[in-house]
Protein backbone atom coordinates (compact mmCIF):
# COMPACT_ATOMS: atom_id res chain seq x y z
CA UNK A 1 0.00 0.00 0.00
CA UNK A 2 1.39 3.28 -1.03
CA UNK A 3 1.28 6.15 1.44
CA UNK A 4 0.74 9.55 -0.03
CA UNK A 5 2.52 12.45 1.79
CA UNK A 6 1.26 15.93 1.31
CA UNK A 7 3.54 17.97 -0.84
CA UNK A 8 5.27 20.99 0.72
CA UNK A 9 6.41 23.97 -1.25
CA UNK A 10 8.09 27.26 -0.33
CA UNK A 11 4.83 29.02 0.49
CA UNK A 12 3.86 26.22 2.88
CA UNK A 13 7.10 26.75 4.77
CA UNK A 14 6.71 30.50 5.15
CA UNK A 15 4.54 30.42 8.29
CA UNK A 16 6.96 27.99 9.95
CA UNK A 17 9.98 30.02 8.95
CA UNK A 18 8.25 33.19 10.05
CA UNK A 19 7.49 31.75 13.46
CA UNK A 20 11.06 30.57 13.85
CA UNK A 21 12.36 33.98 12.86
CA UNK A 22 10.01 35.63 15.34
CA UNK A 23 11.16 33.33 18.14
CA UNK A 24 14.78 34.09 17.30
CA UNK A 25 14.10 37.82 17.24
CA UNK A 26 12.32 37.78 20.61
CA UNK A 27 15.05 35.64 22.18
CA UNK A 28 17.85 37.90 21.00
CA UNK A 29 15.90 40.97 22.04
CA UNK A 30 15.43 39.57 25.52
CA UNK A 31 19.11 38.80 25.74
CA UNK A 32 19.90 42.35 24.71
CA UNK A 33 17.44 43.86 27.16
CA UNK A 34 18.73 41.60 29.91
CA UNK A 35 22.23 42.79 29.22
CA UNK A 36 21.06 46.37 29.27
CA UNK A 37 19.31 46.00 32.62
CA UNK A 38 22.46 44.51 34.12
CA UNK A 39 24.55 47.44 32.92
CA UNK A 40 25.09 50.00 35.66
CA UNK A 41 24.15 53.62 35.12
CA UNK A 42 26.93 55.97 36.16
CA UNK A 43 26.04 58.68 38.68
CA UNK A 44 28.03 60.86 41.04
CA UNK A 45 27.23 63.54 43.56
CA UNK A 46 29.34 65.64 45.93
CA UNK A 47 27.93 67.95 48.56
CA UNK A 48 29.31 70.30 51.20
CA UNK A 49 27.87 68.79 54.37
CA UNK A 50 28.22 72.07 56.25
CA UNK A 51 26.22 74.26 53.88
CA UNK A 52 24.30 71.93 51.61
CA UNK A 53 26.07 73.35 48.56
CA UNK A 54 26.24 70.95 45.61
CA UNK A 55 29.85 70.76 44.48
CA UNK A 56 29.41 68.22 41.68
CA UNK A 57 26.59 66.20 40.15
CA UNK A 58 26.10 63.84 37.23
CA UNK A 59 22.84 61.86 36.95
CA UNK A 60 22.23 62.66 40.61
CA UNK A 61 18.53 61.78 40.39
CA UNK A 62 18.84 58.74 38.10
CA UNK A 63 17.51 55.62 39.76
CA UNK A 64 20.09 52.88 40.17
CA UNK A 65 20.47 49.68 42.16
CA UNK A 66 22.02 50.68 45.51
CA UNK A 67 23.49 47.22 46.25
CA UNK A 68 24.99 47.19 49.76
CA UNK A 69 24.52 50.94 50.17
CA UNK A 70 21.11 49.64 51.24
CA UNK A 71 22.71 48.61 54.53
CA UNK A 72 23.10 52.30 55.43
CA UNK A 73 19.33 52.40 55.88
CA UNK A 74 19.37 49.05 57.67
CA UNK A 75 21.80 50.57 60.17
CA UNK A 76 19.71 53.74 60.41
CA UNK A 77 16.81 51.54 61.53
CA UNK A 78 19.06 49.74 64.04
CA UNK A 79 20.38 53.01 65.48
CA UNK A 80 16.84 54.34 65.74
CA UNK A 81 15.77 51.21 67.63
CA UNK A 82 18.73 51.59 69.98
CA UNK A 83 17.92 55.23 70.65
CA UNK A 84 14.27 54.44 71.35
CA UNK A 85 15.19 51.59 73.68
CA UNK A 86 13.73 48.86 71.47
CA UNK A 87 17.21 47.30 71.29
CA UNK A 88 20.37 47.36 73.35
CA UNK A 89 23.87 46.74 72.04
CA UNK A 90 24.08 43.48 73.98
CA UNK A 91 20.75 42.06 72.83
CA UNK A 92 20.95 38.74 70.99
CA UNK A 93 20.01 38.29 67.33
CA UNK A 94 19.17 34.69 66.43
CA UNK A 95 19.63 33.44 62.86
CA UNK A 96 16.71 31.82 61.06
CA UNK A 97 17.20 29.29 58.27
CA UNK A 98 16.35 32.01 55.76
CA UNK A 99 18.93 34.42 57.16
CA UNK A 100 21.58 31.70 57.33
CA UNK A 101 21.23 30.79 53.64
CA UNK A 102 21.72 34.32 52.30
CA UNK A 103 24.55 34.41 49.74
CA UNK A 104 27.94 36.02 50.25
CA UNK A 105 29.22 38.32 51.41
CA UNK A 106 28.22 36.76 54.73
CA UNK A 107 29.43 36.04 58.23
CA UNK A 108 28.42 32.38 57.88
CA UNK A 109 26.36 31.68 60.98
CA UNK A 110 24.07 28.66 60.98
CA UNK A 111 20.42 28.40 61.84
CA UNK A 112 19.90 28.87 65.58
CA UNK A 113 23.24 30.62 66.15
CA UNK A 114 23.27 34.14 67.58
CA UNK A 115 25.28 37.35 67.69
CA UNK A 116 24.86 40.57 69.66
CA UNK A 117 23.43 43.75 68.17
CA UNK A 118 26.84 45.42 68.37
CA UNK A 119 28.49 42.50 66.58
CA UNK A 120 25.79 42.77 63.91
CA UNK A 121 26.54 46.47 63.41
CA UNK A 122 30.24 45.78 63.04
CA UNK A 123 29.66 42.85 60.67
CA UNK A 124 27.45 45.00 58.44
CA UNK A 125 29.89 47.93 58.45
CA UNK A 126 33.04 45.92 57.73
CA UNK A 127 32.09 42.60 56.11
CA UNK A 128 28.86 43.94 54.59
CA UNK A 129 27.32 40.66 55.71
CA UNK A 130 24.07 39.85 53.93
CA UNK A 131 23.10 37.10 56.37
CA UNK A 132 23.47 39.53 59.28
CA UNK A 133 21.37 42.20 57.57
CA UNK A 134 18.63 39.64 57.02
CA UNK A 135 18.76 38.47 60.64
CA UNK A 136 18.58 42.06 61.85
CA UNK A 137 15.51 42.72 59.72
CA UNK A 138 13.73 39.69 61.18
CA UNK A 139 14.68 40.74 64.71
CA UNK A 140 13.18 44.20 64.26
CA UNK A 141 10.14 43.49 62.07
CA UNK A 142 9.45 39.76 62.05
CA UNK A 143 10.19 39.43 58.34
CA UNK A 144 12.54 41.05 55.87
CA UNK A 145 9.60 42.10 53.70
CA UNK A 146 7.99 44.04 56.54
CA UNK A 147 11.34 45.57 57.42
CA UNK A 148 11.85 46.75 53.82
CA UNK A 149 8.45 48.45 53.88
CA UNK A 150 9.49 50.31 57.02
CA UNK A 151 12.83 51.21 55.41
CA UNK A 152 11.02 52.78 52.47
CA UNK A 153 8.67 54.67 54.79
CA UNK A 154 11.67 56.00 56.72
CA UNK A 155 13.34 57.00 53.47
CA UNK A 156 10.33 59.18 52.65
CA UNK A 157 10.58 60.87 56.05
CA UNK A 158 14.22 61.69 55.32
CA UNK A 159 13.34 63.24 51.96
CA UNK A 160 14.61 60.30 49.89
CA UNK A 161 11.76 60.62 47.41
CA UNK A 162 13.18 58.35 44.68
CA UNK A 163 14.23 55.41 46.86
CA UNK A 164 12.45 52.06 47.27
CA UNK A 165 13.75 49.20 49.40
CA UNK A 166 12.81 45.55 48.95
CA UNK A 167 15.31 43.90 51.30
CA UNK A 168 17.75 44.79 54.06
CA UNK A 169 20.97 43.73 52.36
CA UNK A 170 20.98 45.18 48.85
CA UNK A 171 21.01 41.76 47.19
CA UNK A 172 19.57 41.91 43.64
CA UNK A 173 15.93 42.88 43.40
CA UNK A 174 14.48 44.62 40.37
CA UNK A 175 12.33 46.92 42.50
CA UNK A 176 15.06 48.10 44.86
CA UNK A 177 16.35 51.45 43.62
CA UNK A 178 17.83 54.71 44.84
CA UNK A 179 19.75 57.74 43.60
CA UNK A 180 23.06 59.41 44.34
CA UNK A 181 21.29 62.45 45.79
CA UNK A 182 19.10 60.30 48.03
CA UNK A 183 22.09 58.38 49.34
CA UNK A 184 23.86 61.63 50.22
CA UNK A 185 20.79 62.62 52.26
CA UNK A 186 20.96 59.33 54.12
CA UNK A 187 24.67 59.77 54.83
CA UNK A 188 24.04 63.25 56.24
CA UNK A 189 21.19 62.09 58.43
CA UNK A 190 23.06 59.09 59.83
CA UNK A 191 25.67 61.44 61.23
CA UNK A 192 23.25 64.17 62.30
CA UNK A 193 20.62 61.91 63.88
CA UNK A 194 22.94 59.39 65.54
CA UNK A 195 26.27 61.04 66.43
CA UNK A 196 26.62 58.56 69.29
CA UNK A 197 26.71 55.64 66.83
CA UNK A 198 28.32 57.21 63.78
CA UNK A 199 31.82 56.15 64.89
CA UNK A 200 31.03 52.56 63.88
CA UNK A 201 31.43 53.53 60.22
CA UNK A 202 35.13 54.20 60.75
CA UNK A 203 35.80 50.69 62.09
CA UNK A 204 38.84 49.35 60.24
CA UNK A 205 38.27 45.68 61.03
CA UNK A 206 36.03 43.36 63.03
CA UNK A 207 37.10 40.06 64.61
CA UNK A 208 34.59 37.23 64.96
CA UNK A 209 35.36 33.67 66.03
CA UNK A 210 39.05 34.32 65.51
CA UNK A 211 38.69 35.65 61.97
CA UNK A 212 39.36 39.27 61.02
CA UNK A 213 37.03 41.04 58.60
CA UNK A 214 38.50 44.22 57.12
CA UNK A 215 36.35 47.15 56.11
CA UNK A 216 35.66 47.21 52.36
CA UNK A 217 35.92 51.02 52.35
CA UNK A 218 39.60 51.42 51.51
CA UNK A 219 39.36 55.21 51.61
CA UNK A 220 39.49 54.95 55.41
CA UNK A 221 43.20 54.28 54.99
CA UNK A 222 44.02 55.85 51.66
CA UNK A 223 42.24 59.22 51.86
CA UNK A 224 42.95 61.54 54.78
CA UNK A 225 39.93 62.54 56.83
CA UNK A 226 37.62 59.72 55.70
CA UNK A 227 35.44 58.41 58.53
CA UNK A 228 32.80 56.36 56.63
CA UNK A 229 30.44 55.36 55.10
CA UNK A 230 29.69 52.33 52.86
CA UNK A 231 30.60 50.41 49.72
CA UNK A 232 28.30 48.33 47.53
CA UNK A 233 28.42 45.98 44.56
CA UNK A 234 26.12 43.75 42.57
CA UNK A 235 26.49 42.98 38.89
CA UNK A 236 23.48 45.11 37.96
CA UNK A 237 24.82 48.19 39.74
CA UNK A 238 28.55 48.11 39.33
CA UNK A 239 30.74 49.34 42.16
CA UNK A 240 29.14 51.98 44.42
CA UNK A 241 30.50 54.07 47.26
CA UNK A 242 29.33 56.72 49.71
CA UNK A 243 32.21 58.49 51.47
CA UNK A 244 32.24 61.07 54.24
CA UNK A 245 35.41 63.12 54.72
CA UNK A 246 36.35 65.93 57.09
CA UNK A 247 39.39 68.14 56.62
CA UNK A 248 40.22 71.32 58.53
CA UNK A 249 36.73 71.46 59.96
CA UNK A 250 34.98 71.15 56.61
CA UNK A 251 33.04 68.02 55.67
CA UNK A 252 32.24 66.71 52.20
CA UNK A 253 29.97 63.80 51.25
CA UNK A 254 30.64 61.98 47.97
CA UNK A 255 28.53 59.36 46.18
CA UNK A 256 29.52 57.24 43.17
CA UNK A 257 27.33 54.68 41.37
CA UNK A 258 28.31 52.34 38.56
CA UNK A 259 32.11 52.13 38.52
CA UNK A 260 33.73 49.21 36.72
CA UNK A 261 35.91 48.07 39.60
CA UNK A 262 36.55 48.88 43.23
CA UNK A 263 39.93 50.35 42.33
CA UNK A 264 38.55 52.67 39.64
CA UNK A 265 35.68 53.62 41.96
CA UNK A 266 38.08 54.60 44.74
CA UNK A 267 40.31 56.54 42.37
CA UNK A 268 37.34 58.36 40.89
CA UNK A 269 35.92 59.20 44.31
CA UNK A 270 39.31 60.57 45.36
CA UNK A 271 39.33 62.91 42.37
CA UNK A 272 35.79 64.08 43.05
CA UNK A 273 36.53 64.74 46.71
CA UNK A 274 39.72 66.63 45.84
CA UNK A 275 37.77 68.81 43.45
CA UNK A 276 35.09 69.36 46.07
CA UNK A 277 37.53 70.55 48.71
CA UNK A 278 39.38 72.67 46.14
CA UNK A 279 36.11 74.33 45.18
CA UNK A 280 35.38 75.14 48.81
CA UNK A 281 38.91 76.50 49.37
CA UNK A 282 38.76 78.66 46.26
CA UNK A 283 35.39 80.06 47.18
CA UNK A 284 36.37 80.73 50.80
CA UNK A 285 39.51 82.49 49.65
CA UNK A 286 37.33 84.92 47.71
CA UNK A 287 34.85 85.14 50.63
CA UNK A 288 32.02 84.49 48.18
CA UNK A 289 31.24 80.87 49.02
CA UNK A 290 27.67 80.68 50.22
CA UNK A 291 26.31 77.24 49.36
CA UNK A 292 22.59 76.69 48.99
CA UNK A 293 21.65 77.82 52.49
CA UNK A 294 23.73 80.97 52.93
CA UNK A 295 23.20 84.53 51.77
CA UNK A 296 26.03 86.10 49.83
CA UNK A 297 28.57 88.19 51.69
CA UNK A 298 27.65 91.84 51.60
CA UNK A 299 29.94 93.99 49.49
CA UNK A 300 29.78 97.47 48.07
CA UNK A 301 30.20 96.23 44.52
CA UNK A 302 29.86 92.85 42.79
CA UNK A 303 33.02 90.68 43.01
CA UNK A 304 34.56 93.02 45.57
CA UNK A 305 36.06 91.38 48.66
CA UNK A 306 34.22 92.03 51.95
CA UNK A 307 35.51 94.71 54.29
CA UNK A 308 37.53 93.59 57.34
CA UNK A 309 34.58 94.27 59.65
CA UNK A 310 32.40 92.02 57.50
CA UNK A 311 34.97 89.22 57.53
CA UNK A 312 35.08 89.43 61.33
CA UNK A 313 31.44 88.35 61.52
CA UNK A 314 32.45 85.03 59.93
CA UNK A 315 34.82 84.16 62.79
CA UNK A 316 34.36 80.59 64.01
CA UNK A 317 34.86 78.88 67.31
CA UNK A 318 35.46 75.21 67.94
CA UNK A 319 33.84 72.72 70.23
CA UNK A 320 32.97 69.06 70.66
CA UNK A 321 29.77 67.01 70.86
CA UNK A 322 29.70 64.04 73.20
CA UNK A 323 26.23 62.64 72.71
CA UNK A 324 22.55 63.25 72.03
CA UNK A 325 19.81 62.38 74.51
CA UNK A 326 16.05 62.55 74.95
CA UNK A 327 16.32 64.89 77.96
CA UNK A 328 18.73 67.60 79.08
CA UNK A 329 19.85 65.90 82.30
CA UNK A 330 21.92 63.04 80.76
CA UNK A 331 23.21 65.41 78.09
CA UNK A 332 24.57 67.79 80.71
CA UNK A 333 25.90 64.88 82.75
CA UNK A 334 27.94 63.43 79.87
CA UNK A 335 29.30 66.89 79.04
CA UNK A 336 30.47 67.35 82.63
CA UNK A 337 31.95 63.84 82.60
CA UNK A 338 33.91 64.75 79.46
CA UNK A 339 35.33 67.85 81.15
CA UNK A 340 36.35 65.76 84.16
CA UNK A 341 38.12 63.27 81.84
CA UNK A 342 40.11 65.94 79.99
CA UNK A 343 40.19 69.01 82.25
CA UNK A 344 43.40 70.45 80.83
CA UNK A 345 41.77 70.62 77.38
CA UNK A 346 38.14 71.40 78.23
CA UNK A 347 38.10 73.59 81.35
CA UNK A 348 38.31 76.73 79.20
CA UNK A 349 35.14 75.74 77.32
CA UNK A 350 31.51 75.99 78.32
CA UNK A 351 28.69 73.44 78.24
CA UNK A 352 25.83 74.08 75.83
CA UNK A 353 22.85 71.76 75.41
CA UNK A 354 21.46 72.23 71.90
CA UNK A 355 18.00 70.84 71.03
CA UNK A 356 17.43 69.21 67.65
CA UNK A 357 13.85 69.23 66.43
CA UNK A 358 14.08 69.61 62.67
CA UNK A 359 13.68 66.36 60.72
CA UNK A 360 13.29 64.10 63.78
CA UNK A 361 10.23 62.48 65.29
CA UNK A 362 11.09 63.41 68.87
CA UNK A 363 13.31 66.20 70.09
CA UNK A 364 16.81 65.25 71.22
CA UNK A 365 19.36 67.30 73.14
CA UNK A 366 22.93 67.41 71.92
CA UNK A 367 25.64 67.70 74.57
CA UNK A 368 28.33 70.13 73.50
CA UNK A 369 31.35 71.87 74.95
CA UNK A 370 32.10 75.05 73.02
CA UNK A 371 34.62 77.88 73.20
CA UNK A 372 37.63 75.71 72.37
CA UNK A 373 40.47 76.07 69.93
CA UNK A 374 40.67 73.67 67.01
CA UNK A 375 43.67 71.94 68.60
CA UNK A 376 41.85 71.56 71.92
CA UNK A 377 38.80 70.07 70.21
CA UNK A 378 40.73 67.46 68.25
CA UNK A 379 42.99 66.52 71.17
CA UNK A 380 40.01 66.27 73.54
CA UNK A 381 38.20 63.91 71.18
CA UNK A 382 41.24 61.67 70.98
CA UNK A 383 41.39 61.48 74.77
CA UNK A 384 37.65 60.86 75.16
CA UNK A 385 37.44 58.23 72.42
CA UNK A 386 40.30 56.35 74.08
CA UNK A 387 38.14 56.35 77.20
CA UNK A 388 35.12 54.96 75.26
CA UNK A 389 33.26 58.30 75.22
CA UNK A 390 31.79 59.21 71.84
CA UNK A 391 33.14 62.53 70.60
CA UNK A 392 32.80 64.62 67.46
CA UNK A 393 34.67 67.85 66.68
CA UNK A 394 32.55 70.86 65.73
CA UNK A 395 33.26 74.13 63.98
CA UNK A 396 30.67 76.77 64.86
CA UNK A 397 30.06 80.18 63.39
CA UNK A 398 30.01 82.48 66.37
CA UNK A 399 26.64 84.10 66.67
CA UNK A 400 25.33 82.29 63.60
CA UNK A 401 24.07 78.79 62.94
CA UNK A 402 26.36 75.84 63.36
CA UNK A 403 27.93 74.71 60.11
CA UNK A 404 29.65 71.50 61.14
CA UNK A 405 26.75 69.13 61.50
CA UNK A 406 23.90 68.81 59.06
CA UNK A 407 20.98 69.73 61.28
Amino acid sequence: MRVSWPSLNFFDLQPVAGRLALVFLVATSLMFLSGQSASAKYASFVIDADTGAVLHEVNADTRNYPASLTKMMTLYMVFDALERGQLSLQDSIKFSARAARQPASKLGLKRGESITVEQAILAIVTKSANDVASAVSEKLSGSERNFALKMTAQARKLGMSRTIFRNASGLPHRGQQSTARDMSKLALRLRADFPQFYHYFSTAQFSFHGKKHRNHNKLLKSYQGTDGIKTGYIRASGFNLVASVERDGRRVIGVVFGSRSSRSRNAHMTKLLNKGFAKIDTALAGSQYTGTTHKKSVSAKPNKKPRPDQIATLKVEWGIQVGAYKTTKPARSIAQKAINKAPDLLMDGYIKIVPLTKGVRTRVFRARILGLSKKQAYRACRVLKADKINCMELRVKKGLRQIADAS
